[in-house]
């Protein structure tokens, strides 16, 4: 059974994760908070990604860095700070959690990374400047670390639209902005944890065993369609 460590694994599109992998992987969740799940193949180890050195995990077959920030505002509003706290949760989390873990991974079974980017890398949206900036730093981080360690372990981003979780719940507090999300993405939906976990389950499986380096955007259609 292979062993999968999740960053981020007790809330939002984390928890769908580590739930999709439970009966079929054994499951390490590093977060600040313990997961409400509770299974035999569930460990959780407690760790703030941004104040505490991550544990040591002597086997990891696969790797998922989960934590991210929804921080829209005016470009004039955005402070220095505002930028760097972005960063430091998006991008030098997700590069401080490889470095950690990327010995063990090497000596991993067809071991591969799953890190998370957003569709306003993509798409220039207004109030997106200081996550849109992060996210796109991790997407150069896929790119360049799918080159550099090849072939031993690939690396692949999901970059998600809205997606329902708690993260997102001040863009979806009511009727009407739900109605206007769903109308500003062609195929007229906004994403649940549990299709970015089953596409992060793929990702991770050796049905995937061709793809590294790839942002795979899950987004309805509001970045590649104009209708």
């Amino acid at each position: 059974m292979k062993t999968i460590v999740v960053i981020g694994g007790s809330k939002g599109i984390g928890k769908a994760i580590v739930k999709t992998f439970l009966d079929t992987h054994k499951v390490i969740n590093i977060s600040r908070s313990s997961p409400d799940e509770t299974h035999s193949n569930l460990t959780h180890l407690g760790c703030d990604i941004l104040k505490d050195e991550l544990p040591d995990v002597t086997i990891v077959d696969a790797l998922v860095y989960c934590p991210g920030s929804i921080n829209l505002k005016p470009f004039a509003r955005l402070s220095l700070e505002d930028f760097r706290e972005d960063f430091e949760i998006n991008l030098i989390g997700a590069v401080k959690a490889v470095q950690k873990y990327l010995d063990p991974l090497k000596m991993g079974d067809s071991p591969s990374i799953l890190l998370f980017s957003t569709v306003a890398s993509k798409l220039g949206m207004p109030y997106h400047a200081s996550i849109a900036t992060a996210k796109s730093g991790v997407e150069g981080l896929v790119k360049s670390l799918g080159a550099e360690l090849s072939p031993t372990i690939r690396i692949n981003a999901i970059a998600p639209t809205v997606t329902d979780t708690q993260l997102a719940s001040k863009l979806l507090r009511n009727e009407k902005m739900i109605e206007n999300i769903k109308e500003r993405h062609p195929l007229k939906k906004f994403l649940n944890p549990k299709e970015v976990a089953e596409m992060a389950q793929f990702l991770l499986s050796e049905k995937a065993a061709s793809i590294s380096g790839q942002i795979f955007e899950m987004d309805f259609g509001i970045v590649t369609f104009k209708i």
